[in-house]
């Protein structure tokens, strides 16, 4: 079998629910592929070609403006903020994906990579007792009563893709596969190459 870490070029994007490990999942499926791993240091590139700040583009990420205001501006400069941000990061997200292979953490990169056959897109998901503890035993995030906070993060993120794709956050038909991280991270890295390898072979 030809090995996807010989391949050129090959992406892989995950997006993932908040509080499932989908970065800690993605980090360390990255490290075994022998890909680069970008979150957010995307920001920091998005910076650089937006010449933004790195610490606004950060408050940035994940909120969506009006449609009315969308409509309301039409040229790259005269853009709000926010789609000028996604517009760098998603020129960024192809750059990258053109010169090596890769795995992208969030910022709607399935959809910034659609139309790509090297490209395995994947969405990771949990349940909320789970999410729970990995929020408060591995991120150390949230205050107070965390399952608010966890859905809280969960409707920014899906408010963020919908508005910027036109697509549904989370839909089956919009990945190649959607994950229950619950099974483990480990063995969620390890479900997760093995059918990477597969997909590359075909």
């Amino acid at each position: 079998m030809k090995g996807v870490c010989d391949m050129k070029n090959y992406a892989v994007t995950i997006a993932r629910e908040y509080g499932s490990g989908g970065r800690l999942i993605g980090s360390e499926l990255a490290s075994e592929l022998g890909f680069a791993f970008y979150d957010k240091e995307l920001i920091s590139l998005a910076a650089k070609e937006s010449g933004l700040d790195e610490n606004f583009i950060e408050t940035l990420e994940n909120r969506r403006v009006s449609g009315f205001l969308y409509n309301l501006y039409m040229t790259y400069h005269e853009l709000p903020i926010p789609e000028q941000v996604f517009i760098a990061q998603s020129k960024i997200i192809k750059g990258i994906a053109d010169r090596e292979s890769c795995l992208f953490i969030g910022r709607c990169a399935d959809y910034v990579l659609a139309g790509r056959e090297n490209c395995v897109r994947i969405f990771i998901h949990a349940p909320l007792e789970w999410r729970i503890g990995i929020v408060r035993d591995v991120y150390h995030e949230g205050s107070g009563e965390l399952s608010g906070y966890i859905r809280k993060q969960d409707k920014d993120r899906a408010s963020y893709y919908n508005f910027f794709t036109q697509q549904k956050w989370g839909k089956p038909q919009n990945y190649n596969l959607c994950l229950d991280s619950s099974i483990g991270i480990k063995p969620s890295v390890r479900l997760l190459k093995k059918f990477i390898e597969e997909f590359a072979d075909n």
